[in-house]
């Protein structure tokens, strides 16, 4: 199962875990499932059915070009991390 890195300001909401593993193909099924475990984390993390516009997700140390629908292994790491936009 992926595991995910919650984010120091999510902690709260996520029992105070620094990682957690869950099952999930896609990131967007993840969250659905860490969701389920730790309810109001959604809210924190999606916006309109897509990712929070300051929020990015860095998969296997790679940042997703695809949000929600980015692909996942049993063995991925998952991290959500505040975007950072040029100007």
């Amino acid at each position: 199962m992926p595991t995910v890195w919650i984010p120091p300001l999510l902690r709260e909401v996520a029992g105070g875990q620094e990682t957690v593993t869950v099952p999930g193909e896609t990131v967007r099924q993840v969250i659905e499932h860490l969701e389920e475990i730790y309810p109001g984390i959604k809210a924190r993390l999606v916006e309109e059915d897509r990712l929070r516009p300051n929020l990015a997700v860095v998969v296997d140390g790679k940042l997703s070009q695809y949000g929600l629908r980015q692909p996942l292994t049993e063995a991925s790491e998952v991290h959500f991390v505040p975007a950072i936009r040029g100007g």
